[in-house]
């Protein structure tokens, strides 16, 4: 927890949004958040559109349906549920990269 809390405040500092991803024991998939509260900007609707875009490439390779109970997106909140171990870090980075795009 203390690694979480401290990455947190790191992101407010920065004013760059949070991402964290945590391994789901049931499947061993992970469950990937991010939050911009540590920001001053939110999801513009063509971010929210590439990063669905980005979900969805995620679905296909693990060959599951687009389920409205995998993820759930505002302007300030997304997460994702069913990210493959393989491909959680390259997720997080294109997720971080997403929102960068934008907001430089």
């Amino acid at each position: 927890m203390f690694e979480y809390d401290k990455h947190f405040r790191e992101c407010q500092q920065l004013n760059k949004p949070f991402i964290k991803a945590r391994m789901n024991p049931n499947n061993e998939n992970y469950h990937v958040e991010i939050d911009l509260i540590t920001c001053n900007y939110n999801l513009t609707k063509e971010e929210q559109e590439e990063i669905i875009k980005l979900f969805r490439e995620e679905i296909i390779f693990t060959k599951s349906s687009l389920d409205t109970k995998k993820f759930s997106m505002d302007e300030e909140l997304a997460w994702f549920d069913g990210i493959p171990s393989e491909h959680v870090e390259n997720f997080c980075n294109n997720l971080y990269d997403l929102t960068q795009k934008y907001h430089v």
